[in-house]
């Protein structure tokens, strides 16, 4: 009797999203394969738990384990790993080969799955809205594209990039339909702040962990899907129209990160977005490296329009701003719309939240020194949001401006007036970005006579 061949043994890098979809995908089901474990990095606190039994699928009679990213090195030595999965996003280049070298120096493979393995195909016509780099107002976009899409009488499903920080079990398929849904699944604020928008503009979301069964749930509810993505990421689904997102307050990040740059040349348009805040020197710089990099795509601009709730509260005033938490922190901006309303807005002072950070608070301006005077929302666990809360309240400002999309002030106590910054997105120039969605609506004759 032949002996039985020995599953290749892997480990899956990751943020608790790309990891578990690669992992569902690619290896739940495949017998050559044995993943060991996880390893978790970029998000607080997800280190530590297991990827649960009941979704790892008949293979995996136990959970998986996710461990710090930290023990890499000694996890290949010690569990003899054959293969290393890079599978997270919104990384500099260089870091993916600092990891590379790691796991080539304990004797394993290291190797980054692509679209071809890794994307779902839906039943229904798929629209992607991604980026090069978080916080190139993909959201907005997005919002902007399902009210463009229900104009000409389209049901539309938004499927957003996961964010499982939460029970993972409890987490494989959700749909969100009003604020209700938020409460009875825990959102963090992370996952408010991307689902509380679509809500308020009547917009059903999926989300979650098993991507096949979301995506086979939502189709039956709609007659077009909008991927609204995460970081820097690609689609989960295969697009039959690619939107990407590049931004020029961070001229040349385009080609800088992963996968940034191969979403980049996978566009079937280029969306040069913030035009109305960014120099007309960067705007340009940032067009001719897209033209180059992806030169059939078609290039179009948009703008970022903020506005604040109430401007006369912040004229004059000491104003503790608090802006969205990933674009802030992995995002790599030392400022965002909140700071930028206020100035325009005409407050006295932009108070330094550092001065007054309580908590874990104090080890997000550590992990991420980049960040100017300002704080971002973060809460991806109640420890977190606490610590949130006892800084906004013990800063010394007259108002606060929250630019974060969530509403903070009905998670936690905040003992100063709240002024709240809102952003959407808006066409300029030509080509416009509604004329180029049309055009695809046509020729999938998706257009209501």
């Amino acid at each position: 009797m032949p002996a039985t061949k020995q599953r290749t043994k892997i480990v899956i890098m990751g943020a608790a999203g790309r990891d578990f979809h690669n992992f569902n995908v690619v290896y739940r089901d495949d017998p050559a394969y044995e993943v060991v474990a996880f390893t978790a990095a970029q998000i607080p606190d997800i280190a530590g738990r297991r990827y649960p039994a009941a979704l790892a699928g008949q293979l995996y009679p136990e959970d998986i384990p996710i461990v710090d990213e930290a023990e890499l090195a000694a996890l290949c030595g010690t569990q003899h790993i054959d293969q290393v999965i890079f599978s997270y996003s919104d990384v500099p280049h260089s870091r993916v080969m600092h990891t590379a070298s790691i796991a080539l120096a304990q004797g394993a493979d290291f190797i980054l799955l692509g679209p071809k393995r890794t994307m779902l195909q839906a039943s229904v016509p798929v629209i992607a809205c991604c980026a090069v780099r978080t916080g190139c107002g993909k959201s907005q976009t997005t919002r902007w594209l399902s009210k463009l899409l229900k104009a000409h009488g389209l049901k539309v499903a938004v499927i957003r990039h996961p964010m499982p920080y939460g029970d993972l079990e409890q987490q494989a398929v959700q749909r969100f339909a009003a604020s209700a849904d938020l409460d009875a699944a825990g959102c963090t604020v992370e996952e408010r702040e991307e689902y509380e928008p679509h809500l308020a503009i009547g917009n059903v979301v999926f989300a979650g962990i098993d991507y096949a069964r979301i995506v086979e749930l939502a189709e039956r509810e709609a007659d077009i899907i909008v991927w609204d993505g995460g970081n820097n990421d690609f689609s989960f689904i295969r697009p039959d129209l690619h939107i990407v997102l590049v931004d020029p307050l961070r001229p040349g990040h385009e080609t800088s990160h992963h996968p940034g740059e191969t979403v980049l040349r996978m566009a079937d348009i280029i969306l040069i977005a913030k035009v109305n805040s960014a120099a007309p020197d960067d705007v340009r710089r940032v067009e001719d490296t897209v033209r180059q990099m992806n030169p059939r795509a078609k290039v179009g601009r948009g703008a970022s329009i903020v506005q604040l709730s109430d401007p006369n509260r912040v004229r004059g005033k000491r104003v503790l701003v608090v802006e969205d938490g990933p674009t802030i922190t992995h995002g790599d901006m030392a400022y965002g719309a909140g700071y930028v309303a206020a100035l325009e807005a005409g407050a006295a002072e932009i108070v330094d939240p550092r001065d007054f950070a309580a908590g874990e608070i104090v080890e997000v301006y550590r992990h991420y020194p980049h960040i100017g005077k300002v704080l971002p929302a973060v809460g991806y666990h109640p420890a977190q949001l606490r610590a949130l809360q006892e800084t906004i309240n013990a800063a010394e400002a007259d108002v606060v401006v929250t630019a974060t999309p969530c509403d903070l002030g009905a998670l936690i106590e905040i003992n100063k007036p709240v002024v709240r910054a809102s952003y959407e997105f808006d066409e300029i120039g030509e080509p416009l970005l509604s004329g180029l969605v049309e055009a695809f609506l046509q020729e999938r004759n998706l257009l209501s006579d």
